[in-house]
């Protein structure tokens, strides 16, 4: 069985989408079969799509045709009777091309009297699709609730838009859930009038107003569908309101403002499960997902082989009602998931409600899993949005409670092998028992812990001086921090305070932090763009280029020069062997202070305590930050020769130019002493050189079979892998391919394009290919973790490297089942290899 329907847009916008299908259909038959004034001829309707084979859950088919109705709510409202003379004219169309049934969407069904006038002067049954749209609407609301704990018992919800046909038939739906309604109508009509629309015994549950604002200061959850729209204004709503707006043009009003204590959810829609089918040449295509219910109700009735008028005029009978939706979940439509705004609606949306609804409290007795969907809302609300959503995107929304060692455990029990480790911060493996014990036994003994600049701090002095002791050379000076770009500022604080004028250098590519002055040396545009105008006198040269350095100091105006020994978040790039000790011989023939941040690098990552240490090389200023706690308490450390700290500080009006009221802190110190000593004490150096070998031997054994590969990189457990899957003209071929077997001309419409807009559509193909080959090299991330629970992540800088930084104490075991587990992933994705 065939049905066609008749769409119209709900908005400007989408009627000049219908606009542009328009002329691009016109163009195409004029291209495919030359010119021809029927080509160009008014049309009553639009041809949109055809749906040449559906198939249901059930195993049920039929075929449709869509035709749109190029005309808004508001110019068919303003000339009704000429619009009812076009639906009939487009529903005689459709049955002409083989439809049986005609569904007519939103205002092409209102305007001939609910379909009533409409079906007495046609030979063709016809349905307005109302009825699956009330039943949506109303599961919706009742979703809502689910999804927030509460029963619709005694809940209080206000219906906009009665008695419309949806309005009342949603209404006596609720009043058998036992909700309460508040309706609210149009008119100042004798309010028996409207309450006679419903079976007298439901009068006891229902409020009538013709005010809104009765509404607003009582009520949280709402149903609107009017025929005018914008009739609710939501910064009027108390927080916590739900509003199900299955009205077109949409009830709520549109805001500058969204709000994030509000949902609005778009009501009336359905979406085919991954059973139904639209045709194997569309699978991933097809518009299987929030389908308006009248079109849906169409396509339900037409699988059902019904031939017969449905949901027409005010009265819609809710067990007619029910009964197309019992059908549609027959044939695999539901109304999961819901919407709001085109988004899907998650746990996450809910739980940001629920404080408004109910107390919600945090303890040891709520579930796991009710603390992983809070967790996530907190988040997305409160932290980050756009980081929920590519956490969610790409299957990393996790929410770890347990760590020991190279593990996590997740709220849901699995347990991951860590090869992330904080990004470096975790050299000793999470909660290492003797640096968990530092911080309990200096806690128990209520050691003071900010006792800066009233006393000298017993833990920080301890510190400071183990950091001398294991640093190279002369380094003895120490500044304590609390973060890796903290420890960055005071280094480049003390580099301009020791000398008078003169440029700061640093590398291409580079990363020491983002705050302003660790921003003004970190050499990638991305991060410093928005932030602009950063430090004065800051100049970037290429990374491992001593002709570069040279050409620069030669200059004779160069302060300080700062480097990473091995870019970390440039993708672990590696200099030329002896490179650093290049560098510290012009530093020190120019008089140029060498600034090293090993702040990812140092405390045994790379097999040595300090990777200048491989080149047996001293900086001025050596920065250090991320494990030095062990991962547990933030903490950075600044430290430098005696002769630049004095030049810099070394006098009473200088002394304290430079403090930290946390930087120091008597606890952070005690457990970066005792995180020192399980480094040395365990050899973590040299466990690293060992499970490095380990990895990269084996890890370069397997990316030799795999072109999209690049390189494996790095030193001791400073490990990375490169991707190189190129989509380098891939969108291009695309619509090559395309164009050549199309039956229109579409390299001469592409001709007649502007300069301008055709260098605006070579810039968006480069970025959709380059995005392409960043989504390849995440999904290596994404596999690991959802098929191996092996947890990974990619580099700042570089987002094709994935970064290999496992704790210093991985062993043998957990290092060859990320071999297995990398190999397997690299075999899933060799489908192509260039």
């Amino acid at each position: 069985m065939k049905f066609g329907f008749i769409a119209h847009p709900t908005s400007v916008a989408l009627k000049r989408h219908v606009k542009l299908i328009d002329l691009v259909n016109r163009n195409i038959d004029e291209q495919s079969n030359g010119y021809h004034e029927d080509y160009w001829k008014k049309q009553n309707l639009v041809p949109f799509t055809t749906f040449d084979s559906v198939i249901s859950k059930a195993g049920s088919q039929c075929s449709g045709i869509i035709h749109y109705m190029p005309l808004t709510a508001e110019e068919m409202l303003s000339e009704h009777r000429n619009v009812t003379k076009r639906v009939i004219e487009g529903i005689n169309d459709l049955q002409s091309r083989g439809a049986e049934l005609v569904g007519l969407g939103g205002f092409t069904g209102i305007v001939g009297n609910r379909g009533l006038q409409t079906t007495e002067k046609c030979s063709i049954p016809i349905t307005t699709g109302n009825s699956l749209t009330a039943y949506a609407a109303q599961r919706n609301i009742l979703q809502a609730m689910e999804r927030l704990e509460l029963s619709p018992q005694g809940i209080e919800v206000a219906i906009i838009g009665y008695p419309g046909s949806i309005s009342l038939t949603i209404a006596q739906l609720l009043i058998d859930k036992g909700c309460h309604l508040t309706l609210v109508h149009r008119g100042k009509s004798d309010p028996d009038k409207y309450l006679n629309y419903l079976p007298s015994q439901m009068h006891s549950s229902v409020t009538l107003t013709n005010n809104i604002e009765d509404c607003y200061g009582r009520i949280k959850f709402y149903i609107a569908a009017t025929s005018t729209g914008s009739v609710i204004d939501p910064a009027r709503l108390l927080s916590g309101s739900i509003v199900v707006d299955a009205a077109l043009p949409k009830d709520v009003m549109p805001t500058l403002q969204p709000r994030e204590d509000i949902l609005i959810i778009d009501g009336g829609l359905i979406s085919a499960g991954p059973e139904v089918s639209f045709g194997e040449a569309t699978k991933n295509f097809a518009p299987k997902k929030f389908m308006n219910g009248c079109l849906a109700e169409t396509i339900v009735l037409t699988l059902e082989q019904c031939r017969e008028d449905y949901s027409l005029g005010r009265i819609l009978p809710p067990e007619r009602v029910l009964n197309i939706g019992q059908l549609a979940e027959k044939h695999g439509f539901t109304t999961v998931p819901m919407a709001t705004d085109g988004e899907w609606i998650t746990d996450s949306h809910f739980y940001g409600l629920l404080r408004h609804h109910r107390d919600i409290q945090v303890s040891l007795d709520t579930s796991k899993h009710l603390q992983r969907t809070q967790t996530i809302s907190r988040f997305r609300h409160h932290i980050n949005p756009v980081m929920a959503d590519f956490y969610q995107f790409n299957h990393i929304e996790r929410v770890f409670h347990h760590g020991s060692g190279c593990q996590l455990t997740d709220m849901d029990g699995t347990i991951y092998l860590d090869f992330v480790a904080g990004y470096g911060c975790l050299n000793t493996g999470h909660n290492h028992p003797k640096v968990t014990k530092a911080i309990t036994d200096y806690l128990s003994s209520e050691n003071p812990t900010f006792v800066q600049y009233v006393s000298m701090p017993y833990h920080a002095s301890l510190l400071a001086e183990r950091l001398a002791e294991l640093a190279p050379g002369d380094l003895s000076r120490v500044f304590l921090s609390n973060s890796g770009t903290e420890a960055v500022e005071a280094a480049i604080k003390m580099a301009l305070a020791a000398t008078s004028t003169g440029r700061l250098i640093y590398c291409d590519n580079g990363y020491h932090g983002k705050t302003l002055g660790a921003l003004s040396i970190t050499g990638r545009t991305k991060h410093r763009s928005e932030f602009e105008p950063l430090l004065p006198e800051c100049h970037e040269i290429p990374f491992g280029c001593l002709t570069a350095l040279e050409e620069e100091l030669q200059k004779g105006d160069v302060r300080a020069f700062i480097l990473e020994p091995i870019q970390g978040e440039g993708g672990v790039l590696l200099p030329p062997k002896g490179y650093l000790k290049e560098v510290r011989r012009l530093c020190t023939k120019y008089n140029v202070i060498m600034i090293l941040d090993e702040v990812q690098t140092g405390l045994g990552r790379t097999g040595k305590l300090f990777c200048c240490e491989w080149e047996n090389v001293v900086p001025d200023i050596l920065i250090l930050s991320k494990s030095l706690s062990g991962g547990t308490i933030p903490i950075g450390a600044t430290i430098s020769n005696p002769r630049l700290w004095d030049s810099a500080y070394g006098s009473m009006d200088r002394c304290i130019l430079h403090t930290s009221t946390f930087g120091g802190g008597n606890l952070a110190a005690a457990t970066a002493l005792a995180t020192l000593n399980v480094i040395v004490e365990e050899n973590l150096a040299a466990n690293a050189i060992a499970m490095g070998e380990k990895l990269k031997s084996s890890l370069e054994e397997i990316a030799s079979q795999y072109p999209f590969i690049k390189s494996v990189r790095g030193m001791g457990l400073m490990l990375a892998i490169e991707f190189s899957q190129s989509f380098k003209g891939s969108i291009n071929a695309t619509a090559q391919e395309l164009a050549h077997r199309l039956p229109w001309n579409s390299r001469e419409t592409y001709k007649m394009l502007s300069d301008n807009a055709k260098h605006h559509m070579l810039a968006a193909i480069d970025a959709i290919e380059s995005n392409l080959e960043d989504m390849f090299s995440l999904r290596f991330v994404t596999k690991l973790s959802q098929e191996h629970n092996i947890l990974t992540f990619l580099t700042a800088n570089n987002s094709r490297v994935m970064r290999i930084q496992p704790p210093l104490v991985l062993n043998s075991q957990e290092a060859l089942r990320f071999i297995s587990a990398f190999d397997s992933v690299c075999r899933d994705m060799s489908t192509f290899m260039d």
